[in-house]
């Protein structure tokens, strides 16, 4: 109980933010909620996890501000946060955003044989299965709920009328669910950087993260290729998201090989831009 009325009171706070968001428009709100975040962000609980998490990234590499990293990182969740009001201007138009590897979107029209798309929560992440979807490229994605009941319908509402129709919840239910999608010819796209606890121990940053297999699993049982989708977010608020070229699954002796290739993948995207990454998942647990 008592956590359903904290819910129904954070829920109350995220649509009054809303609001305002939609009030002041884009470019206001954009700055407003960046400044917010970067206040509060540090205040949370997930703060301890942040800082674990790039303990374990400083092993890898020594070329990076920590301080930098998360100050950017909750202006970047700022960002993102307030620009779900105007996912209806991102659909509408495409003079925020820049498209490399566009070839690799065009092969799939093409061939008219579906591919599995992975990436992690960079930038606004939710753009990336946006813009294959204006391509018009038949795309289901999967994804995870909120525990906030008073707040999920409306995110689920934004993203199956702006980002993908085809919205698939996490979970045994869900797999089936995507198998019936790639039967009837549907991409799929799903995150990879996130923890799952039915996943396997799979290196991560040299340390074993329960990572999720579905990917390979998808794609070695349909012989289908993986595209990896990278997105940043420019200095001017535009972003330029990349398309990989496809990972042939066939290269790979089973899934937890292909896994480690993806996680590998995953790790140079982070590299790349470590502050636009989401710190705040407890990826090593």
């Amino acid at each position: 109980m008592i956590k359903l009325i904290s819910y129904f009171f954070q829920s109350i706070i995220i649509y009054f933010f809303f609001l305002i968001g939609r009030v002041l428009g884009l470019k206001l709100s954009r700055n407003l909620f960046s400044f917010i975040f970067s206040f509060l962000g540090p205040l949370f609980r997930s703060n301890k996890i942040i800082n674990k998490n790039l303990e374990t990234f400083s092993f890898n590499t020594n070329n990076f501000d920590k301080k930098e990293i998360i100050s950017e990182m909750w202006k970047n969740y700022g960002m993102t946060f307030i620009e779900y009001m105007f996912l209806n201007k991102f659909r509408k138009y495409n003079s925020h955003i820049i498209i490399n590897g566009e070839e690799n979107l065009n092969d799939i029209l093409k061939n008219d044989k579906p591919v599995i798309f992975v990436s992690g929560h960079f930038a606004n992440f939710e753009l990336m299965s946006m813009e294959i979807t204006k391509k018009n490229i038949k795309l289901a994605t999967i994804y995870r709920p909120l525990n906030n009941i008073f707040l999920n319908p409306f995110m689920e509402f934004l993203r199956k009328k702006y980002v993908c129709e085809n919205q698939i919840k996490k979970g045994i239910n869900g797999v089936r669910n995507a198998i019936g999608y790639i039967r009837k010819n549907y991409s799929i796209a799903l995150m990879i950087d996130q923890r799952v606890s039915e996943g396997e121990k799979i290196s991560f940053f040299g340390k074993n993260a329960s990572t999720t297999t579905l990917p390979a699993q998808l794609s070695l049982k349909f012989n289908l290729d993986i595209i990896p989708v990278f997105i940043e977010r420019t200095k001017g608020n535009d972003f330029v998201i990349q398309f990989h070229n496809p990972i042939k699954t066939d290269k790979f002796e089973n899934k937890l090989k292909l896994t480690q290739h993806l996680n590998t993948v995953l790790e140079k995207m982070i590299l790349k831009n470590p502050n636009q990454w989401i710190w705040s998942h407890n990826r090593w647990k």
